[in-house]
């Protein structure tokens, strides 16, 4: 007999893995506006429609996309560095966490394994979390591997050692196995449904956070909130969260 699914809200996750753009961090716009500045840098303009088909998409990935938009094959590598080179510039000017945030992650800390599954390079990850006061929160931060774009094995596995960008599962698949638990135990939480799949095709339970899709399909997400500090979320962190109380904020940082 198949065990009924517990409510999110009211079931306690044994690990949280949380997305680091959009979700802990608000870099989704410095991505935008990295965007507009790499296209205006080749004389070029976003098509319509374009920011919501970028959204959580892998830099490189997204950079080929841009060419493509306009198309310009050609440009796919110089799109991609240009992409980069702007985003790291923004981020380190202006790095602001999301509403809740670092509410939510230190009621959490320190109770629970925490992790981070990005598709951004580590080094903004680990910059962004750090002048946010929130890398020392978290044990592990798992991004894409480098390896190259088809870099799949006989059947589609993944060659090894590589970490492939969501939607596709490994780097949910690598966070949950890092914390220790079952993916059927871990909860994660995401702003894209790009990173929902990703989520999904790894086993875990998903809380979808920030606008609602505008089709309403919420790619399986388990429960959506408009923010990391919707009331029943931060209840939830503190009442239905086993282990010890959460600390007394250390580590907060801009919000």
């Amino acid at each position: 007999m198949t065990t009924p699914v517990r409510p999110l809200l009211d079931w306690p996750p044994e690990a949280v893995v949380f997305d680091c753009d959009g979700t802990l961090m608000d870099s989704e716009r410095h991505w935008q506006d990295a965007r507009r500045r790499a296209f205006r840098s080749f004389g070029l303009q976003a098509p319509p429609g374009f920011a919501e088909q970028a959204k959580g998409v892998h830099y490189a990935e997204c950079g080929r996309l841009m060419a493509e938009s306009v198309h310009k094959p050609e440009l796919a590598a110089d799109l991609i560095a240009s992409l980069l080179n702007h985003f790291l510039s923004l981020v380190a000017d202006d790095p602001v966490t999301m509403p809740g945030a670092v509410e939510l992650v230190r009621l959490l800390s320190g109770r629970l394994p925490l992790a981070v599954a990005s598709n951004c390079p580590l080094e903004v990850v680990e910059e962004s979390l750090a002048r946010a006061g929130l890398r020392e929160r978290f044990q592990h931060v798992v991004v894409p591997s480098e390896a190259p774009r088809h870099a799949d094995g006989p059947d589609g596995v993944p060659a090894a050692e590589t970490v492939r960008p969501k939607p596709w599962p490994d780097v949910y698949a690598k966070a949950v196995r890092l914390c220790g638990v079952r993916p059927g135990q871990a909860l994660a939480v995401e702003d894209s449904l790009t990173g929902v799949e990703s989520a999904r095709r790894a086993g875990l339970r998903v809380l979808g956070v920030g606008p609602r899709p505008d089709d309403e399909d919420t790619g399986g997400a388990d429960l959506w909130v408009t923010s990391l500090d919707a009331p029943e979320l931060l209840t939830w962190a503190r009442t239905r969260v086993p282990g010890p109380a959460p600390d007394s904020g250390r580590g907060q940082g801009p919000s």
